[in-house]
């Protein structure tokens, strides 16, 4: 489970008029989670084609990449590799959550519950191998750049933000502020009017953006301390220590010099341990496991072609959507990726 700093890290609302001309790099598993679980039919069945695979994401990513490059935002999406063995814990669970979501949403359709059912379904979300492959051919086919990263995607995104490749990475989890990227937003494909789940009540979800610098002048903390505050509370690679809340995390965090500090503290004052090698989990945070990118690679990357035709046969005539609506993004597409180039070759005249 990614670690809650939602109460701790500075942030304010973005209007993505703001990043006109900025590149962002977006923690393409998460944005998958979004799509899938949002985009469903009122008893939480997920988008289909005729052949019975699931095309909810192939909808989230050609309309919402197309509608923030309306803003003349420049999006490359970061794909997962390997996870790390710290992370086995999390992924057994997640698992184990899924299954239960899963029969919950079954036995909800059987009853009629369509509210229940697609809560259920909401929390039964996968992203598989056919669900990938299907969303790099469709973002190869659009012309938009993707990376494989050798392990967490958001630690690559950070990675590249940190290096000055691109202006902030894209993601809903806090964790990615734990790497260090300069700026993160939130937001970024998940925005409008949307009900909260088991309630009849809708919330405003708007673009928001998080400072990595002023985040850690405001707690006065350094990266370390940082690290070690999420680990209190509980990261991706590690449960967090029970009874420990953001006030109790950072005044531990701020007044320890030493990871082995942090463990000494919690032992007296809670009389209890972490259940994995925390000097591991803080090791993974500072030196994570990622593919370095030159600037000359990634320009190239962004003044990729789009392929119009192959886009149409891919969307509507092997996954079913409606020709007139895809016809109506890729002429949006085609005209986000003309001024692209434009621009860019103005900078060479």
């Amino acid at each position: 489970m990614s670690v809650d700093l939602s109460k701790l890290v500075s942030k304010r609302k973005l209007d993505l008029a703001e990043l006109n001309g900025k590149s962002i790099a977006i923690d393409a598993y998460n944005v998958l989670y979004q799509f899938l679980s949002i985009i469903r039919q009122p008893d939480g069945t997920p988008l289909m084609d005729t052949h019975g695979n699931v095309t909810s994401h192939l909808s989230g990513i050609l309309y919402r990449t197309v509608e923030i490059m309306g803003y003349g935002i420049k999006p490359i999406y970061v794909f997962d590799g390997i996870p790390s063995m710290l992370k086995q814990r999390t992924i057994e669970a997640r698992m184990q959550r899924r299954k239960e979501a899963f029969d919950a949403w079954q036995e909800a359709k059987k009853i009629g519950d369509n509210e229940a059912a697609k809560s259920h379904a909401q929390a039964s979300t996968r992203v598989d191998k056919n669900i990938v492959a299907s969303s790099k051919k469709l973002l190869e086919l659009m012309g938009i750049p993707y990376i494989n990263a050798p392990s967490e995607g958001e630690a690559q995104a950070s990675c590249m933000c940190k290096d000055g490749l691109v202006y902030a990475a894209a993601s809903q989890d806090y964790d990615t502020m734990l790497f260090g990227s300069t700026y993160v937003v939130r937001n970024l494909t998940f925005s409008g009017r949307r009900k909260l789940p088991g309630k009849n009540v809708y919330v405003n979800v708007e673009p928001e953006i998080m400072s990595f610098g002023d985040t850690l002048k405001s707690l006065g903390l350094n990266q370390q301390q940082l690290i070690w505050l999420g680990i209190l509370l509980g990261t991706d690679f590690n449960m967090g220590i029970k009874g420990v809340g953001p006030k109790t995390a950072l005044k531990i965090a701020s007044s320890s010099k030493s990871i082995e500090e942090v463990e000494k503290q919690v032992e007296a004052k809670f009389k209890m341990g972490f259940e994995t090698n925390i000097k591991e989990v803080e090791n993974l945070f500072l030196h994570p496991e990622v593919s370095k990118v030159d600037s000359v690679q990634l320009a190239s990357m962004f003044d990729a072609s789009y392929d119009r035709n192959g886009i149409l046969e891919f969307m509507c005539k092997e996954h079913d959507f409606s020709n007139e609506r895809i016809e109506k993004s890729v002429e949006k597409l085609a005209g986000f990726k003309n001024q692209s180039r434009q621009k860019g070759m103005d900078k060479w005249l």
